[in-house]
């Protein structure tokens, strides 16, 4: 294949940028999830919301409906492979098709703990969930990813493993291996046209992070470059771009959405 044969490949319109695309987002019922599907759906994308919180998923997604929105809303459980399963058939159906993933779920309050006090049972269903769900989620997503011409997956990771937050060790490690993990996805599914890559935030006002510190968003807010809080909002124009067009030959990257506290 020359250079001639692949510069239009993929090429950019002028309609919005996720214009005809289908995404599933995993934990979208609230929070970060919420937030990219409704700028995936703003920018043109049909969208499936996912979340173990099944009534507050389908609340959400009749709210993106109401902005005119090509929503569904889905229960599901990261903990439950077969329920992972059902939830990617479920999209594919409503969508007809995939062209792409946001794998946000995730178990996010496991700290407050060191390393020796930390609980056995809590590390293992950190990893269950953050890890396992999202190799399994991507899994079971790939026969119509493959389907796609401009297929892309995007999995939060965070920024805790890049500077190495402390009394979070599960969650840190979880998130940890979400970078690793992607990089090597990245390896296997290119062949296959699908590019894979990672958005790390920094603490974000959400509901899952409730439970932090007010010291911990103090050290946040006093180290960023860009000294506020950081909004859902600051974090949707890296999954947008990721999912789109503009990131075409992007792939096994890690994209640090923190305002500049960790500059990676």
């Amino acid at each position: 294949m020359t250079v001639n044969d692949i510069s239009g490949a993929g090429a950019l319109g002028a309609g919005p940028l996720l214009e005809g695309k289908k995404v599933l987002v995993t934990g979208a019922s609230r929070g970060l999830g919420f937030a990219f599907a409704q700028h995936i759906g703003r920018s043109g994308g049909a969208v499936v919301l996912a979340d173990i919180l099944e009534e507050q998923v389908h609340q959400a997604a009749h709210q993106l409906r109401a902005e005119g929105i090509d929503a569904h809303g889905v229960g599901f459980d990261m903990n439950d492979p077969a329920s992972i399963k059902a939830c990617a058939q479920f999209t594919q159906e409503q969508l007809g098709g995939l062209d792409g993933l946001v794998n946000n779920a995730a178990m996010t309050n496991s700290g407050g703990k060191n390393l020796e006090e930390l609980d056995i049972e809590v590390w293992d269903q950190v990893m269950r969930i953050n890890v396992r769900g999202t190799w399994l989620m991507t899994r079971a997503c790939l026969p119509a990813l493959r389907q796609s011409s401009t297929s892309s997956i995007v999995n939060l990771a965070s920024d805790t493993p890049l500077w190495g937050a402390p009394n979070l060790m599960a969650y840190v490690a979880s998130k940890g291996a979400i970078i690793a993990m992607t990089r090597s996805m990245a390896r296997e599914l290119g062949k296959d046209n699908i590019r894979v890559n990672a958005v790390a935030p920094g603490l974000t006002l959400v509901e899952a992070t409730e439970y932090v510190p007010r010291e911990r968003h103090d050290l946040y807010e006093n180290q960023r470059a860009l000294q506020r809080a950081q909004v859902p909002e600051d974090v949707s124009g890296a999954a947008v771009y990721l999912l789109s067009d503009l990131s075409r030959f992007v792939t096994g990257q890690v994209l640090a959405v923190n305002g500049g506290f960790v500059m990676h």
